[in-house]
């Protein structure tokens, strides 16, 4: 992925590649990752959609602030200008771990700024956030996690996330490990991990069942950082979402099968906008 581009938002500059044309899609990556995971999908959603892949605050290409709040839902407040700024509302949201929490917040503060959203492996509720994300908050280690962040314990993390093991290769490491060859971009991870807090969710816990926008949730069912009771009771929860399982899949799962995220994505809004028609029609 080449051709970044910056936006000033709320003071903080935010990276973004974008590339396509058609109805606008919106792609947030979660943690230890950044734009680069959605390089995969981008070609062929890009033949039917103008993608936008973000760089969260903190991540990737975005500015990296010291002593700055990185929380989902300063991320969700940073995203909701983002989209404004670029004149990009309504979107299709894409998102991925911590991204799906953040579409979360979205829906519920700011539902006209989405078409549909999709949550691949989200967390959600007070089942997050989940070691070793959660040992990076202790002092000690989180001077240690400086020192190892470049080396074997990263790609243990990588590794254990993704379903085809093979695919960890020197390529995917180095696009992993590319924030984090800086002190400033070690830091930035560590702070981002030091700022997720379950209680952004859990605030809105009560307002999920009155989510309307169009959702559909993907499980890897072999994702071993979160649960399946995050998908699970999502699902049951928002009202007419559409929950899919991939066997084949971990935490990764664009990674691990990119092509079957492009085929259930395109599929469930081209359902939706079928079942628009239809009730227009009817009325």
């Amino acid at each position: 992925m080449d051709n970044v581009k910056t936006t000033k938002i709320r003071g903080f500059d935010l990276a973004y590649h974008q590339s396509g044309f058609g109805e606008p899609m919106l792609m947030v990556h979660g943690i230890t990752t950044y734009s680069f995971i959605w390089r995969k999908l981008i070609p062929e959603l890009s033949q039917n959609f103008n993608v936008t892949a973000v760089d969260l605050l903190g991540c990737g290409a975005s500015e990296k602030p010291q002593d700055v709040d990185y929380s989902i839902s300063v991320q969700a407040d940073l995203l909701t200008d983002f989209i404004d700024a670029l004149g990009l509302g309504p979107v299709h949201l894409v998102t991925h771990d911590i991204g799906g929490g953040i579409a979360q917040i979205l829906a519920v503060r700011n539902s006209r700024l989405l078409k549909t959203m999709t949550l691949i492996n989200p967390v959600a509720y007070d089942y997050w956030p989940v070691q070793p994300i959660v040992g990076m908050r202790i002092p000690i280690i989180r001077e240690i996690g400086m020192a190892l962040l470049d080396r074997g314990f990263f790609k243990v993390l990588v590794k254990r996330g993704l379903y085809h093991k093979h695919r960890v290769n020197d390529e995917l490491m180095q696009l992993f490990y590319t924030p984090l060859k800086s002190k400033e971009g070690r830091y930035a991870f560590m702070q981002l991990a030091q700022s997720l807090n379950n209680r952004n969710l859990m605030d809105i816990e009560d307002r999920i069942k009155k989510i309307t926008v169009p959702t559909l949730l993907i499980r890897g069912d072999n994702d071993v950082y979160l649960t399946a009771k995050i998908t699970t009771r999502l699902h049951h929860e928002i009202n007419g979402s559409k929950l899919i399982h991939v066997p084949t899949g971990g935490h990764y799962l664009q990674e691990d099968e990119p092509e079957l995220l492009v085929k259930y994505i395109r599929e469930f809004i081209k359902e939706k906008k079928d079942e628009k028609r239809s009730r227009y029609k009817a009325a």
